[in-house]
């Protein structure tokens, strides 16, 4: 007999209008949303995102957050109120610029 282990499926606190909404209302994006501190702290992310700690339905999460310091807690706040603990720096090495950079399809050369 084989057990197959199934991941929860995490709950998300923003609407999926407030995401695609984000970076309009407060110049932000929400590389990952609601991971493990493991997750968060991935050096495959752009170095100008921030892990945003904060607590909801009394359980800890963190979101790994683009945007700046000041956007990100008028967003976190706004949704929130007194839940959110910190802002720090995120361990991404990618330049923000090559950030989800795919290269242009080039054109096909005539024989």
């Amino acid at each position: 007999m084989t057990t197959t282990k199934t991941t929860p499926k995490k709950k998300s606190i923003w609407s999926s209008d407030e995401i695609t909404n984000l970076n309009e209302n407060y110049g932000t994006d929400i590389v990952v949303e609601n991971g493990t501190p493991e997750e968060v702290k991935a050096t495959q992310a752009p170095n100008d995102a921030y892990i945003v700690k904060y607590v909801y339905e009394d359980s800890v999460r963190y979101d790994l957050t683009r945007g700046s310091k000041v956007s990100l807690f008028d967003m976190y706040y706004d949704k929130l109120k007194q839940g959110l603990k910190s802002i720090e720096y995120g361990k991404g090495t990618i330049r923000p610029s090559l950030w989800g950079y795919k290269s242009p399809q080039g054109k096909k050369k005539k024989k």
